[in-house]
């Protein structure tokens, strides 16, 4: 086919791809809970679910023998979740794979020991409950594995998936609705296959793994019916390294065809912003409204700028998926409104920087101030009062490398980007976020509200060959001593109770489910955050405002000792 003219061997790490566009785009099914049950304290019902990290096959290369992966309920991406915003949830997550596994339900403000701690693995035949609070606004989830040094390998051979939580706020504004059919996931990927097909394992990689070869949803480079009218696309990059900046042109060439960026790691940003380009680092979610009522009967193709930060472009790295416009008129009722949601910033506390981090190179293995995630007793650089507001500061050490930095627990702001290529792009000025990518030789500030909870929780590099080598510490939001609330305590990720242990037929009846969803909710980790906000509200404002905050956290370093 022409797209393949002048295709060399040169092009390709893995074997030639020859099926481009010619394969739909699959959407993955939602998942179903297996039971609700109701919460002892709030009467309210809190859904059930069960997970299979398994193995399976797929064909990937229609040419070559099926390629072996594993995937939540066998499948990758995994299920997607579409939860309603403020129904909790349990999912069961059985390992009947090879290797450990450990589970991080991406963007939650989940408490420490379902946080998917790098240590708390579930080992092969062992299961492990999670317990979520979806009381966050409406926004694009993933859970994906996180088990300590092999978390590539996981993610990489298919366990991620999506979660989203839907939010009647949201729905109100007459957006593109409809998972699957006008609201559609887009989880983007890149690997390297062998030469029979199957999948190359990252498993020896210290640098990167960038792949030759773009997934969209499992499949590489599929097409996607359309209809000419506005559709709301969620983008996440899975990708074990490579970055996209993304663009969407039109199969007969022309300049970029501009669309509208809504939402971003933490939800709807304050308005839509009109953009030709989105750049996406590893871990990032962006979500756009794209109207294709003016393209009836053409190919749209969604693409991939080239030298995107330090990534290796292959031949057809540049080309990700393609859109089949149809040419029947439908009627869109959709809208973008103006004005999206009033996004809850952290309340600003000055310019000034309390925390500093590098991410760097040394001795072969990736730090972050000198410190790898193996080294126990110095890998929590940040203690930080529960409540407080604090300015963190990464800087890119050098040596060419990009960094996707996530910090578990919060959403942050981002508020300058110095020795950059570029600034703070609006969009990415206008919402909220998770990870924030740190290009090469760059210095980027960020701003986050360390609440509602205490406990210990990890941020790190998702370049998730760099995680693995070390690039990964950890930050205790540190109980208030004085702070006269009563409460369960849940700020050891590691805590005994909440490990994962050996599958039994009793612990899968009925009654025994009930049982343990029921006590986990009996000890309330999450229904009491609004009143938990209140009370810290209330003790920061009784205890010196932002002032006494900054003098309590150096009083507090001063006591446990230095951290960076």
């Amino acid at each position: 086919m022409a797209l393949l003219e002048g295709s060399s061997a040169k092009d390709w790490l893995s074997p030639e791809y020859r099926f481009f566009y010619q394969f739909p785009l699959p959407i993955p099914p939602v998942k179903q809970p297996k039971l609700s049950i109701t919460n002892p304290v709030t009467s309210k019902q809190i859904d059930y679910y069960e997970i299979d990290i398994v193995p399976f096959k797929q064909q990937v290369y229609p040419d070559k023998g099926l390629t072996s992966l594993v995937g939540y309920d066998g499948i990758s991406p995994g299920p997607t979740f579409l939860i309603p915003r403020g129904r909790e949830t349990v999912v069961r997550f059985t390992n009947k794979a090879i290797l450990p596994s450990a589970v991080h339900l991406h963007g939650s403000p989940s408490r420490a020991p379902w946080d998917g701690w790098a240590e708390d693995r579930i080992l092969p035949g062992q299961y492990k409950d999670y317990y979520y609070p979806n009381s966050q606004s409406g926004r694009f989830l993933w859970y994906h594995d996180h088990a300590m040094d092999i978390t590539a390998v996981n993610a990489y051979f298919g366990q991620a998936g999506a979660y989203i939580i839907q939010d009647p706020a949201e729905d109100a504004l007459g957006l593109p609705t409809g998972y699957g059919v006008n609201d559609i996931p887009l989880v983007l990927a890149s690997k390297q296959y062998n030469k029979d097909g199957s999948l190359f394992s990252p498993a020896g990689e210290t640098d990167s793994l960038w792949g030759d070869v773009i997934h969209v949803n499992g499949q590489p480079w599929p097409f996607f019916k359309v209809e000419p009218r506005k559709y709301r696309l969620r983008f996440l990059n899975a990708a074990v390294s490579r970055s996209f900046i993304l663009y969407f042109k039109r199969q007969a060439g022309g300049a970029n065809i501009p669309f509208q960026v809504i939402a971003s790691d933490a939800g709807l940003l304050t308005g839509p912003i009109t953009s030709s380009t989105l750049t996406m680092s590893m871990a990032e979610r962006w979500e756009v409204v794209f109207d294709f009522s003016n393209y009836a009967g053409q190919n749209i193709t969604l693409m991939n700028q080239k030298d995107v930060g330090k990534d290796k472009d292959y031949g057809f790295t540049n080309q990700v998926m393609r859109f089949v416009v149809g040419n029947k008129a439908v009627v869109d009722n959709s809208v973008v409104p103006a004005k999206l949601r009033d996004v809850p910033f952290p309340p600003r506390q000055g310019n000034g920087v309390d925390r500093h981090f590098e991410f760097h190179r040394q001795n072969g293995l990736w730090k972050i101030n000198g410190v790898g995630f193996s080294d126990v007793q110095n890998r929590i650089l940040a203690r930080v009062p529960r409540g407080t507001v604090e300015i963190w500061e990464f800087e890119n050490g050098g040596g060419g490398w990009t960094h996707p930095i996530h910090v578990h627990l919060v959403d942050f702001r981002i508020l300058s980007r110095t020795k950059a290529k570029r600034p703070v792009l609006p969009y990415e000025a206008a919402g909220l976020k998770d990870v924030v990518w740190l290009d090469s030789g760059e210095v980027v500030r960020v701003e986050a509200h360390y609440a509602p909870w205490d406990g210990v929780y990890m941020f790190h590099c998702h370049n998730l060959i760099h995680e693995d080598h070390e690039m990964m510490a950890a930050f205790n939001v540190t109980a208030l001593a004085d702070f006269g609330y009563n409460e369960t305590s849940f700020a050891d990720p590691m805590e005994a109770r909440w490990r994962a242990v050996p599958v039994t037929p009793a612990a899968f009846s009925t009654d025994a489910i009930i049982r343990k969803v029921q006590f986990m909710a009996s000890l309330q980790p999450y229904n009491n955050v609004d009143e938990v906000m209140a009370r810290l509200d209330q003790y920061w404002s009784t205890h010196g405002g932002v002032k006494m905050k900054r003098v309590k956290r150096f009083n507090q370093d001063a006591i446990n000792g230095p951290e960076q």
